[in-house]
């Protein structure tokens, strides 16, 4: 039997962190002792309170049912509660609240609620894999927004060309993979473009809660007019180490809350009930945890950087997110790089043109491991470099 893929899979490049996995899996075989800089996935647990949280939904013989589509009212309830609290921006948990099975799934899946095959879709890149492969999966024509570091890693709207043909625009801040921030005048500057363009705005949020020095990132929808064009993208992943239990939420416009919740409705089941009640109490539960994992973070982010700047790399402090973007040294491409320090430092690290071209020169590392790992990273780096 002859079995092809389908034309859409064809034209996804390999998904990056696999290929990375794959690399990292295969060296470790061979009893190499890896640093892994390379996936954004906390090294820490959730919260104690959040787990026996979990523990206790699940000694309910009714949790095991089906979930609701839309998500448990009360976990709605929650998050609306806890974006007010946090942002000063009111919610309907019944209209403008939609739970997730992470962010990344109700990301790849908005594309497809409202773009037709050659409609335009504008991505910024380097970029979170899934905004290109959501809309490749829909059909659509892919602009590309390059994050350049001369304009701080922001894109230049005035210099999108398909402006009117397109749909759907992704933007995210702070920033993965050049941990950038922006705030309300860049964002009201993307609202007054897609009102004049008719454009629907996805903000991918996912490290508004992971920040450093004082700094706290905005909302996109505390912009003027945002949610008229836009909703917000948000993952209990990162703020409570929370990564495997799949769990986020989008919020914003009622209307493209509708669209996206009735993709989903024909494509999953919603998320396990006890993990909603957990993720309900998570947000819900006034706790120094946020605190304690960004003065950890923080102080990783400074054993990194200032390792990195004390052997002749320069590299910046980012003011958000768990990452580290750093531009090459001379004489590399980000791929050389990042295999060399594999081969030669046990090192993983993730090429910038993985994240797509515009992202040739860099390399992102993470601040997911113990301190004492990441001195030992730079002194690693530092023989080779």
């Amino acid at each position: 039997m002859n079995i092809k893929i389908s034309d859409r899979l064809n034209k996804l490049p390999p998904y990056l962190f696999v290929e990375i996995d794959r690399a990292k899996t295969k060296a470790r075989q061979a009893g190499k002792d890896i640093i892994d800089l390379g996936v954004g996935d906390p090294d820490q647990p959730p919260p104690k309170f959040i787990i026996e949280a979990l523990c206790q939904a699940v000694q309910d013989p009714n949790i095991h049912r089906y979930a609701f589509d839309t998500g448990q009212p009360e976990f709605r309830r929650s998050i609306a509660a806890w974006y007010k609290n946090r942002f000063g921006v009111d919610l309907d948990p019944d209209t403008e609240v939609l739970p997730l099975i992470g962010s990344k799934e109700g990301i790849a899946h908005m594309p497809l609620a409202f773009v037709n095959p050659g409609d335009t879709v504008l991505v910024p890149e380097p970029c979170y894999p899934p905004y290109k492969s959501g809309s490749i999966f829909a059909g659509a024509d892919i602009e590309i927004m390059p994050l350049l570091e001369e304009n701080s890693f922001l894109p230049n709207i005035s210099k999108v060309k398909k402006a009117k043909k397109a749909k759907l625009m992704f933007v995210n801040y702070p920033n993965n993979p050049t941990s950038a921030v922006a705030g309300l005048d860049f964002f009201n500057k993307v609202v007054e473009f897609a009102q004049r363009n008719n454009i629907i705005v996805c903000h991918d949020a996912a490290y508004s809660e992971i920040n450093y020095d004082g700094y706290k990132p905005d909302s996109f929808l505390t912009a003027d007019g945002a949610k008229e064009v836009a909703v917000e993208f948000h993952s209990l992943s990162k703020t409570f180490n929370m990564t495997g239990w799949r769990v986020g939420f989008a919020c914003g416009n009622a209307k493209i809350i509708a669209g996206l919740a009735k993709v989903k409705s024909n494509i999953d089941s919603g998320i396990f009930n006890a993990i909603q009640q957990a993720g309900a109490i998570a947000l819900n539960t006034k706790s120094d945890h946020i605190e304690k994992i960004n003065r950890m973070y923080q102080e990783r982010r400074d054993a990194l950087v200032d390792g990195l700047n004390s052997i002749g790399w320069k590299v910046s402090k980012p003011k958000a997110t768990f990452y580290v973007w750093a531009r090459v040294p001379k004489g590399h491409d980000s791929m050389k790089l990042a295999g060399r320090l594999l081969e030669e430092a046990d090192i993983v690290a993730t090429p910038g043109v993985g994240f797509g071209a515009s992202g040739e020169g860099f390399i992102r590392m993470t601040l997911t491991v113990p301190v004492e790992r990441l001195k030992e990273a730079v002194r690693r780096i530092g023989e080779i470099i």
